[in-house]
């Protein structure tokens, strides 16, 4: 197998030595079909053991390893050496704060996925004994694409508004809320709407299209917020000038 020399240059901190975070550049010698990922483990394992991220599947399924490659938000399990030249310069995802080297603090993206309710919420409970909760494929169809976010913040290092506005819930809970309230079995969506129809909600989103551009599951977020705008407008019509209609 072909190998070269990568140039990685590494944001490091440590909050309990470091006034504030700096780079350090590493030489490592890494095969043609290596990724990012690759990389860091090797100078983990070889040069640098206290160098610190996150990192699980090494498949793009788990979402962890997101951060800023070159500037851009990335899965470093996806991001392969052969497509940059030079020097790679790795940082931890935008908008997020840093507990140590890449390592995030995700705590804000945790609690606005909470306030949504992501699962699913029964229109009417029924006993197991009467089986399951019928769909059909159209009816699945239709949130199907908002399944596959994987959680992994891209969308948020991405997103300008969440950078300017910390109070935003961001794209991916939005694009989550609006998976169940399109699933034909669940009856939260007024819940839901109480979140992200407000102000700090869909109404926040300029509609870069950032957030798409960078999901790596092509989850599309910014087309979710955009249909959760519509629905929201025809709501206030309904209330305000046909109160007669019902939802």
């Amino acid at each position: 197998m072909s190998e070269r020399v990568v140039e990685l240059e590494v944001l490091r901190y440590n909050p309990e030595t470091d006034s504030e975070p700096h780079f350090q550049r590493y030489s490592v010698s890494c095969e043609e079909e290596w990724v990012v990922l690759d990389a860091l483990n090797k100078i983990k394992e070889t040069i640098d053991p206290t160098l610190s991220y996150r990192w699980s599947c090494h498949m793009a399924v788990c979402g962890s390893c997101g951060m800023m490659v070159n500037g851009e938000p990335k899965l470093a399990c996806k991001a392969f050496l052969r497509t940059f030249d030079g020097v790679i310069r790795v940082e931890p995802l935008a908008h997020f704060p840093i507990e140590r080297d890449l390592v995030t603090v995700i705590d804000d993206f945790v609690m606005k996925l909470k306030r949504v309710k992501p699962y699913l919420i029964p229109k009417q409970d029924k006993p197991v004994s009467e089986g399951e909760y019928l769909q059909t494929p159209a009816e699945l169809k239709k949130y199907k694409q908002y399944t596959l976010c994987i959680n992994c913040m891209l969308c948020y290092a991405a997103c300008p508004e969440y950078g300017l506005i910390p109070n935003y819930i961001g794209p991916a809970a939005i694009a989550l809320a609006h998976r169940y309230n399109q699933d034909s079995r669940d009856g939260g969506r007024d819940e839901r709407q109480e979140e992200i129809a407000a102000t700090e909600g869909v109404w926040d989103c300029s509609f870069v299209g950032a957030c798409s551009e960078v999901c790596p599951e092509h989850v599309d977020p910014a087309g979710a917020i955009q249909q959760v705008k519509i629905k929201s407008m025809v709501d206030w019509y309904k209330e305000h000038l046909m109160p007669w209609v019902k939802k």
